[in-house]
């Protein structure tokens, strides 16, 4: 990687700075002025601080990168303490700096160590939320149910979402069923996985959080949930922490998300004239990507046999004093395959 995959400027916005962290891999970026001079870093800790308090995705980082940032200058580097210094601090990268104060290079664990540490296996459950009738993929879901729809390949929907947790791994999941939930009970029955897969049956159709109630007593620990519509592709190691760290009861994973007015938008003075036109301004939102952390004292807020939505049980939560936990992550990160646009788009990103 180049040096201005690994950077940024001081007026780089958090949108920028949450991508380029996405694409670059490392969980800091260096941080210069105009003129490749260093000025500090930005980690994805001060990131998720930034926007948890309300900052703006399009504002720039000033406010919130380390400008006291460690270095090393290119005459002092030595290969071996530099192997001390990221195992004692536990750094992703270190910059090096020449004498005037730019950039030389950027060193990350990765260059070191060949590769990065590995991450602690964790086995906690996860439930995917697949009772739903998928009518927005019709007419594919008249015959099959929306988690057994094929991707590209030999893999499911469903296996590549369970895909996504396997690298971790994680090996026990639940599995909420309602619509055509005898085909997906035989469907793996067939396949015979080599993780765990046990089944919550609806009754009747209980909303994107109603079948959780279900699990009380039978789930004793944090859990995962995830809508069997979304691949998401965060660093659980990370959320997790991050759900601990803040003592959530609730965490979401959301992703930044551009929505671009496709009009000229008038922008008018406070006596209503009209001050400029706005060529196809664009908002930014952190949108709910469907992925969830939850401990299992939460489940006592769903009604039992009611249909309840992740909504209703979020809304009752922060009625109730609760925390409730916003996970960043960039649009790339995750893929929404609740659509058929989206479906045609995940084909080509899976494929």
């Amino acid at each position: 990687m180049t040096i201005k995959d690994q950077s940024l400027t001081k007026t780089s916005s958090l949108k920028e700075a949450l991508k380029k962290m996405s694409l670059s891999g490392n969980k800091c970026l260096v941080v210069t002025d105009q003129k490749n001079k260093f000025l500090g870093t930005l980690s994805d800790g001060d990131l998720r601080k930034a926007i948890l308090a309300d900052f703006d995705l399009d504002s720039s980082i000033t406010k919130i990168f380390n400008s006291n940032a460690f270095y090393i200058l290119k005459e002092e580097l030595n290969l071996e303490n530099l192997k001390d210094i990221f195992i004692e601090k536990q750094f992703d990268i270190i910059p090096i700096l020449n004498k005037n104060n730019s950039i030389h290079k950027i060193i990350s664990w990765n260059e070191i160590f060949a590769s990065k540490p590995k991450k602690l296996s964790i086995d906690l459950p996860i439930v995917i939320m697949a009772g739903g009738k998928g009518s927005r993929l019709e007419p594919f879901t008249n015959v099959l149910p929306k988690p057994l729809i094929p991707i590209n390949d030999s893999k499911t929907v469903i296996e590549h979402i369970i895909g996504t947790f396997l690298d971790t791994g994680f090996s026990e999941y639940y599995i909420s069923i309602n619509f055509k939930g005898k085909i997906l009970k035989a469907y793996f029955e067939e396949l015979n996985p080599k993780y765990s897969v046990s089944f919550i049956e609806e009754n009747k159709p209980l909303g994107t959080a109603g079948a959780l109630r279900n699990l009380i007593g039978k789930i004793n620990s944090t859990f995962l949930v995830t809508n069997c519509d979304v691949v998401v592709y965060a660093d659980h190691s990370d959320l997790l922490n991050f759900h601990k760290k803040n003592d959530c009861k609730l965490t979401l994973v959301a992703s930044t998300k551009e929505i671009v007015i496709p009009y000229g938008a008038c922008s008018l003075d406070k006596k209503g004239y009209l001050k400029e036109i706005l060529e196809k301004p664009s908002l930014n939102y952190l949108i709910n990507s469907g992925l969830y952390v939850i401990e299992p004292s939460a489940l006592e807020f769903i009604p039992s046999n009611k249909s309840y939505d992740m909504t209703d049980l979020i809304e009752k939560m922060l009625s109730n004093g609760e925390k409730v936990g916003v996970f960043p992550i960039d649009d790339d990160s995750w893929i929404d395959l609740g659509q058929w646009e989206q479906y045609k788009d995940a084909i080509k990103r899976l494929g």
